[in-house]
């Protein structure tokens, strides 16, 4: 009966979600869904979905978050002219591509992991606590975490980089409880769908990334 009960108040609370988030998380979720298949388009619903939720989070004092949504906005354009720029490099050189099994999938070192979460910890820790300090900043070492590395890991996606998406697994799971803490339940659904996609891009981005070596 307890879950009953606690189901019912998501529903109602999900169905008092403005229009203004349903929008922001179904072009989200769109976006997740066909970058895990590389298609070019997912940057369009990317600068959609940040480009709201910039104003959704300075609603609900969000501003960390609302900041990182405004740079997904220009994260999402250069990825677009990134990726754009591959697929027609890529349709030149088609036959060549194909004879080598080139694939445009990049694996970095476990070095370059280490160094980048040294320096996005240290980074997140300072903005975290400026942020609690001097303004009314909600769960401001949370937004932080997912702010910083949240930068990270949207760069790793422009450059087609594979372990992105285990950063987005860890960083969604994040951001479930940074949302729900705020009320905004239909966007802390939104990330734990993100954070089933991102282990599906994972697997579909590494078979990708095998068959090239083969």
């Amino acid at each position: 009966m307890e879950g009953m009960g606690f189901f019912e108040t998501l529903l109602g609370y999900v169905l008092e979600t403005s229009m203004l988030e349903w929008i922001a998380v179904v072009t989200g979720l769109i976006y997740v869904i066909l970058a895990s298949y590389q298609s070019l388009w997912c940057w369009f619903f990317a600068i959609i979905s940040s480009g709201l939720y910039v104003y959704i989070c300075i609603d609900f004092d969000l501003y960390i978050e609302s900041g990182l949504q405004l740079f997904y906005v220009a994260m999402a354009i250069l990825g677009w002219f990134s990726w754009k720029k591959t697929e027609v490099s890529q349709t030149d050189n088609r036959n060549l591509n194909a004879a080598k099994n080139v694939s445009t999938i990049e694996v970095w070192s476990l070095k370059i992991h280490l160094i980048n979460i040294i320096v996005s910890g240290v980074a997140a820790f300072i903005l975290g606590w400026i942020f609690e300090n001097y303004t009314n900043q909600s769960n401001p070492y949370m937004d932080s975490f997912t702010t910083i590395f949240s930068l990270l890991a949207t760069f790793m996606v422009t450059k087609r980089v594979l372990e992105n998406w285990i950063y987005w697994i860890v960083i969604d799971l994040v951001a479930i409880f940074l949302y729900s803490s705020r009320g905004l339940y239909l966007s802390s659904i939104l990330y734990t769908l993100f954070t089933f996609l991102a282990v599906f891009g994972l697997l579909s981005w590494y078979k990708e990334y095998k068959s090239s070596l083969s």
